[in-house]
């Protein structure tokens, strides 16, 4: 059987605040392969690091993150005494340690991301295969896709694992990255027959880790990498 890679959910959100510089070192000190992001675009155009469209749930502030400039969001705190990274101070810390999956939240976060993963290829020694970009928005895929069509991509799914499918013929995805509550042994070998990984989230349980595990799928997303 082959080896299911590690994925940190948002680093490992299990034990530090989601999404975090802090986070992300947990992760990669529990040994990860991989890491998931989550990114927007603020008001002044940067790519940010945090999971929700407001910043309610995790910070002091209140708003949609699309309205804050970078400068507000760092004034922000997560959880009292965390900060909001940017991709690029994500990227600076992981150098290359492991594969960075950054999902595309926001709108518009497809161009802006090909620039920042294109600079970092070209000028840090960095290789495409060390990125994976996904997202449940297909406009956002298809944008990158359109704009350079190295970057691998993986289709989220929490609905309808052939529709996904479907979906990334058009965009020659490498991945389908489906809610584990949709897999079963069945369509997981029917979708790797046809080329495509199954990278599934967000599994937790033992027992879940362990049923997942039977599938022999590509990789797992956890917010407890440790236990993976």
């Amino acid at each position: 059987m082959a080896t299911v890679l590690k994925f940190g959910h948002r680093g490992a959100k299990g034990y530090v605040a989601e999404n975090t510089s802090e986070s992300i070192l947990k992760a990669i000190e529990l040994g990860v392969d991989g890491i998931e992001i989550d990114v927007h675009r603020c008001k002044s155009g940067e790519l940010i690091v945090f999971h929700d469209f407001t910043v309610d749930r995790l910070t002091d502030g209140t708003g949609e993150v699309s309205t804050f400039t970078l400068l507000e969001l760092k004034a922000l705190n997560i959880l009292e005494h965390f900060k909001i990274p940017t991709l690029k101070e994500i990227l600076d810390l992981i150098d290359r340690k492991c594969i960075v999956n950054i999902e595309l939240k926001g709108r518009n976060t497809a161009l802006e991301t090909v620039t920042v993963i294109n600079n970092y290829i070209k000028n840090s020694g960095w290789e495409y295969s060390d990125f994976i970009v996904s997202s449940f928005q297909n406009k956002e895929l298809i944008d990158v896709y359109n704009s350079d069509n190295a970057i691998p991509l993986g289709v989220l799914t929490k609905a309808n694992l052939d529709e996904a499918i479907d979906f990334a013929k058009t965009i020659k995805a490498v991945a389908i990255h489906a809610n584990f509550s949709l897999l079963s042994k069945n369509n997981v070998q029917k979708a790797q027959e046809q080329g495509y990984k199954i990278n599934t989230w967000t599994v937790n349980t033992p027992q879940a880790i362990k049923r997942i595990k039977s599938y022999n799928v590509n990789a797992i997303i956890g917010d407890f990498p440790d236990r993976l």
